[in-house]
C-alpha cells in the first residue's frame, strides 16, 4: 500500500480558509453510486482536482489531502473505487480492500472520474497516488476531457496502450529509489508520450521512496514542497 492511516499529506505552500468539506457520494455513467470527499475553497484559484487514492480506497490520507487541496484554492473531489463491490464505507486500517481491486476496470476508473469531473468547474486536472497515479497518468494519455494529469508513485505497467494522438499534459512526480517501476519503463512511456504530441515533464527526487509525500517524513520535506510548487506550476500553466 502507499499510505496507512497514520500518513497525513504535507501542507500545501498556499494555506487558505477551506469554504466546506464533507464526503458524500457520486453516480457513475453504469448507476453505481460511489464514496467521494469534496471540498470547497473559500478563495478560489479557478481550478479544479479530481484525486485518484492508493489501492485502499478513499481512507484518511486522501480526506485529509482533498481538505490540503482545497486550502490551496483548488475545487476538489477525492473519490473511492469500491462502489460496485464493497458493503461498507469504512475505509481505516482493518478494510479489507484486495478482493475489492483486484475487481477495478479501467472503463469503471474513467467512468467515475468523469462524474466526479462533471462536478467541478473547468479546468479540472487528476492527481493520482500508486494505482491512482497509474490511472491519472493513462487518463491524460487518453485525453479523458482533462486539463491535464499528475502522478505520483505510479506503475507503468498497469498504463497499457498509449494513444497515438495527444492527450492532456501530463506531470510525473517520482521518486528516485521507488521501485514500483523501473526506469527502463519511464523511458519507454515518455517516449510513446512524445511519439503523440502529448506534453510531459518528469521530475525525480533523488533517494526518495514510494509513498514519500508524507508530512510525517522529515527527510523529504524539501522534496514534498517542491512537489506541491510544481503542482502549482503545473496546474497554472495548462488553465487557459
Amino acid at each position: 500500500m502507499c499510505h496507512n492511516t497514520d500518513s497525513r499529506p504535507p501542507a500545501p505552500p498556499v494555506a487558505g480558509a477551506v469554504a466546506s468539506h464533507e464526503q458524500t457520494t457520486l453516480t457513475s455513467e453504469d448507476g453505481t453510486r460511489f464514496l467521494a470527499y469534496r471540498a470547497e475553497p473559500a478563495e478560489p484559484n479557478g481550478r479544479s482536482v479530481v484525486i485518484l487514492p492508493d489501492i485502499r480506497g478513499l481512507h484518511p490520507y486522501y480526506r485529509d489531502l482533498a481538505v490540503r487541496f482545497a486550502e490551496a484554492g483548488f475545487h476538489t473531489i477525492a473519490i473511492d473505487y469500491f462502489g460496485r463491490t464493497a458493503e461498507t464505507d469504512d475505509r481505516g486500517e482493518d478494510f479489507d480492500w484486495q478482493p475489492h481491486i483486484a475487481q477495478v476496470t479501467q472503463e469503471q476508473v474513467g467512468m467515475d472520474v468523469a462524474a466526479a469531473r462533471a462536478e467541478l468547474p473547468a479546468p479540472v486536472f487528476t492527481v493520482g497516488f500508486c494505482f491512482g497515479g497509474s490511472h491519472s497518468w493513462r487518463l491524460g494519455a487518453h485525453g479523458s476531457g482533462l486539463a491535464g494529469a499528475i502522478g505520483f508513485y505510479g506503475a507503468i505497467r498497469r498504463i497499457g496502450e498509449v494513444p497515438a494522438t495527444p492527450g492532456a499534459p501530463i506531470l510525473l512526480l517520482r521518486g528516485g529509489a521507488d521501485t514500483a517501476s523501473t526506469p527502463e519503463e519511464f523511458d519507454g512511456f515518455t517516449a510513446a508520450l512524445d511519439a503523440a504530441g502529448t506534453p510531459n515533464t518528469s521530475v525525480i527526487y533523488d533517494g526518495a521512496p514510494h509513498s514519500f509525500f508524507d508530512r510525517s517524513f522529515a527527510e523529504w520535506a524539501e522534496a514534498c514542497d517542491d512537489a506541491w510548487r510544481q503542482i502549482m506550476e503545473f496546474t497554472a500553466n495548462h488553465s487557459q
